[in-house]
């Protein structure tokens, strides 16, 4: 999928199946989970990282180094946003891999922009595809 196929909406059938499901999940109980889970200053520095870090994600260890946080606080803090449905958890032989559910992030963003401006009443301005986040985040959702 191109930047100019995210913005006009001509998507291959494809990828709109993926855009439909991304927009579909999230309801409201599922919207406040995600919220609630991303208003710590570390889980929101952690969620960011991982975003920029894209689908392979990074070990727990690597998270812990680069934010200076303590091991026990990074587990408390991952398994915030693993309950949330936000971030996805693997194993590779002893590490364990963090990233981003970016399903789950295009469904919230999806879910907070639905009624935006009253159904799209102001054009643009409440286009999320407008921003350079969420083009970001539907390139990715493409990849």
């Amino acid at each position: 999928m191109t930047f100019e196929e995210c913005l006009t909406g001509t998507v291959d059938p494809v990828h709109s199946i993926i855009l439909v499901i991304s927009e579909t999940v999230v309801d409201a109980k599922q919207a406040v989970d995600a919220l609630g889970a991303l208003a710590h200053e570390n889980r929101l520095a952690i969620y960011r990282m991982l975003i920029e870090q894209g689908p392979d994600g990074l070990a727990a260890g690597v998270i812990a180094r680069r934010l200076g946080v303590p091991p026990s606080s990074l587990t408390f803090h991952l398994q915030h946003l693993l309950r949330a449905e936000l971030v996805t958890q693997r194993r590779v032989s002893r590490q364990l891999i963090y990233a981003t559910d970016f399903t789950a992030m295009n469904g919230l963003v999806a879910y907070l922009t639905e009624n935006c401006c009253g159904q799209g009443g102001a054009g643009a301005v409440c286009d999320p595809a407008a921003s350079g986040a969420a083009t970001a985040a539907c390139t990715a959702t493409a990849a």
